[in-house]
């Protein structure tokens, strides 16, 4: 066992039943945090015998149009003295008592400055999906620096806030997460991380449940503001590559993996989703140049863009 103390914060949004299942768990663990922090979005709809579930964590209740994906987290990390501080969310449920350990112990290396969990499809999870999570979050860990970037590229910044943790006094130290953020706060600031020598490790032994069964229109959604983010940062998405390649690599090795296990009847399902997904990437990476009317139809965060225009004005 270690001495780093840990904040655990997990934002919610009409919370389901994974949720009661995740505190629960958290409560079980070897390594237990010193805080658990809620930042809830809409009073009414948080449930009420959640924090029965995990005795001691504490709510805070914000309106919707506050919620920001890198505002909030700030706002909570900024609120927490612990050494670590561990974003989950609400449909993160850890996969054994050793999340928090092993994702504690790659801070054991004083340049690592956050670590990421890895992520394994829930049992609802259909075959596109389940292969999705194992070509990104695959079973052997690693420390990525910026030594790496000619053999990783872009994903040598990847680090997901479904399940992650940060050392505080370097997350101070650098400023840190971009708000507003209509996605991707993550990635922004691994990459500021490393820019600034430090270092973002993967921990395939630290396992969150967590996968979603997301239809066509759904992922254009959360791809044109994928697209947004990257267009809004070319000094880290260009300089480090695109993420089309990455995306090409995953049809073409998800195609085969469904050939070779009997699932080539979901060939055409894959194929219309990948457009779907591209062709959100390619609006959002465009979104300069569409009227506004057109971008709240495309968005999966109108508070994002009503935060934007208010600022503008």
């Amino acid at each position: 066992m270690n001495e780093r103390t840990m904040t655990v914060v997990i934002p919610t949004f009409r919370p389901g039943g994974s949720f009661r299942t995740l505190l629960e768990r958290l409560a079980r663990q070897t390594e237990r945090p010193q805080r658990v922090l809620i930042v809830n979005t809409g009073r009414e709809d948080f449930p009420q015998d959640a924090e029965k579930a995990y005795p001691g964590a504490e709510v805070i209740h914000i309106r919707r149009e506050e919620f920001d994906h890198g505002g909030t987290r700030d706002m909570a990390a900024r609120m927490c003295e612990t050494d670590l501080v561990v974003f989950m969310t609400q449909d993160a449920v850890p996969a054994d008592s050793h999340l928090l350990e092993k994702l504690s112990a790659a801070f054991g290396d004083p340049g690592v400055g956050a670590a990421y969990a890895r992520q394994l499809p829930a049992k609802d999870a259909g075959p596109i999906e389940r292969y999705t999570r194992r070509f990104n979050y695959g079973p052997e860990s690693m420390v990525k620096s910026a030594s790496d970037l000619d053999r990783l590229g872009v994903q040598t910044y990847f680090c997901s806030d479904v399940c992650a943790a940060y050392r505080l006094s370097t997350w101070r130290a650098l400023g840190g997460f971009e708000h507003p953020a209509i996605f991707n706060e993550d990635m922004i600031y691994a990459a500021g991380l490393i820019g600034a020598g430090g270092k973002v490790a993967y921990c395939a032994d630290a396992r969150v449940i967590h996968s979603h069964n997301y239809g066509p229109v759904r992922q254009l959604h959360r791809n044109f503001d994928l697209g947004v983010s990257q267009a809004q940062h070319p000094e880290i998405f260009q300089k480090a590559g695109a993420s089309e390649g990455t995306g090409i690599r995953l049809v073409r090795e998800t195609a085969g993996w469904l050939i070779k296990n009997g699932y080539a009847a979901r060939l055409p399902e894959l194929f219309v989703t990948s457009a779907f997904k591209y062709a959100g990437y390619r609006l959002g990476k465009a979104y300069r140049h569409l009227p506004y009317p057109l971008i709240l139809k495309l968005t999966d965060n109108r508070p994002y863009w009503d935060k934007v225009k208010k600022e503008n004005q």
